[in-house]
C-alpha cells in the first residue's frame, strides 16, 4: 500500500484535536484542513467581532491559519486547540485595527458609567420559540447581526465569545487578556444595548448568527490549503 493510499484512509473526523495536530506535525497536511473546518465557525465570529466586516475577517482567518500552521510545534496543549487558535486570530485582528488607527480606548469604555436601573438578562436562548419568530428566522437573524455590529468593539467581542460561542468567563478573560470582572461588565452592557435595540425578542437566533459554513467555509479552507501547497519546497 502506498503512503498516499494510507493517508487517504484516515478517518480525520473521528480524531480529537491533539491527534490531528500530531498528524500535521508528521507531515499530513490534510489533517490541517479538518482542524480548520472544526474551528472555522468560532474563529470567524471572533475575527468579525473585532473587525466588524466580513471580507477582512476572512482575510484574518487565512493569515492566522498560516501563522498557526507554521508555529504548530509551539502548541503544547496547555489550553485547547480552539483557544490557542483564537488567541492567534485575536492578535491578527487587533493588528489590523492598529493599522487602521481606530483602536477604542478600552479603559475609557470600561470606566463609562452604567446608567441602567432594573436590568433584565438578555438570554442566549429561549426554552421555546413563537412559530412566527421561527418562520421569520432569516430576517430576524439579519436584524440581530446588524444590532451586534452596532455594539462598541470591546463589547461586541466579549458578547460574541460569551453568548454566541458560549466561552466561559475565565476562557474569555484569558484570550482577551482582561480581568474576569471586566468580561462580566462588558457582557452586561452589551446585553443591555442589544435589549434596547431589539426589545428583547430575538435572543433565540444566537446560535445561527454569522454562519461560517458552506461556501464561505470552503473558500477559506481551500485558500489556506493552496497556500500551504505553494509554500512547500519542490
Amino acid at each position: 500500500m502506498s503512503a498516499h493510499a494510507h493517508v487517504a484512509t484516515v478517518d480525520y473526523a473521528a480524531l480529537d484535536d491533539n491527534a490531528l495536530v500530531a498528524l500535521v506535525r508528521s507531515g499530513q497536511r490534510e489533517a490541517f484542513r479538518h482542524i480548520m473546518q472544526r474551528c472555522n465557525q468560532r474563529l470567524f465570529r471572533v475575527a468579525r467581532a473585532v473587525l466588524g466586516e466580513d471580507a477582512e475577517a476572512e482575510d484574518v482567518l487565512q493569515e492566522s491559519y498560516m501563522r498557526a500552521y507554521n508555529k504548530l510545534d509551539s502548541f503544547r496543549g496547555d489550553s485547547s486547540l480552539a483557544t490557542w487558535l483564537t488567541t492567534i486570530v485575536l492578535n491578527e485582528a487587533r493588528g489590523r485595527l492598529r493599522k487602521r488607527h481606530t483602536m477604542v480606548d478600552l479603559e475609557q469604555v470600561d470606566a463609562a458609567p452604567d446608567d441602567s436601573h432594573q436590568v433584565i438578562r438578555f438570554p442566549s436562548k429561549f426554552g421555546s420559540e413563537d412559530p412566527l419568530v421561527s418562520a421569520a428566522r432569516s430576517q430576524i437573524r439579519g436584524l440581530l447581526e446588524h444590532a451586534i455590529d452596532e455594539l462598541p468593539p470591546a463589547f461586541r467581542t466579549v458578547y460574541m465569545m460569551r453568548d454566541v460561542e458560549e466561552c466561559s468567563v475565565e476562557e474569555t478573560a484569558t484570550m482577551l487578556a482582561i480581568k474576569p470582572e471586566t468580561v462580566k461588565t462588558r457582557l452586561h452592557r452589551a446585553r443591555r444595548l442589544l435589549r434596547a435595540s431589539l426589545h428583547g425578542q430575538l435572543a433565540n437566533t444566537m446560535s445561527e448568527a454569522f454562519p461560517f459554513m458552506g461556501q464561505r467555509c470552503a473558500r477559506v479552507t481551500a485558500a489556506v490549503m493552496a497556500r500551504l501547497e505553494d509554500a512547500q519546497p519542490t
